[in-house]
């Protein structure tokens, strides 16, 4: 995955609630990176990982208020 798809995707997320919708609905990275492939993105489980190690939280809350440490998809800030 590029940093591209990452960033592209989470621009996408932003804009359309059915995806935040299905972001907060899934069990994990794996689920994630599904609703990723399906919109259209090549971002696997792994990228999500190295991202959520490497984006900060204060980029995460301005993404879609944020989320709890339990959140599957915390890398997105869907939660």
């Amino acid at each position: 995955m590029s940093e591209e798809q990452l960033k592209a995707f989470l621009e996408k997320v932003k804009a359309d609630t059915s995806l935040q919708e299905k972001l907060k609905a899934a069990a994990d990275n794996d689920g994630v990176a599904a609703i990723a492939k399906d919109a259209g993105f090549s971002i696997s489980a792994d990228d999500l990982k190295n991202a959520q190690s490497e984006i900060s939280d204060e980029e995460l809350e301005g993404v879609a208020g944020g989320g709890g440490d339990d959140c599957p998809s915390l890398a997105l800030g869907a939660c």
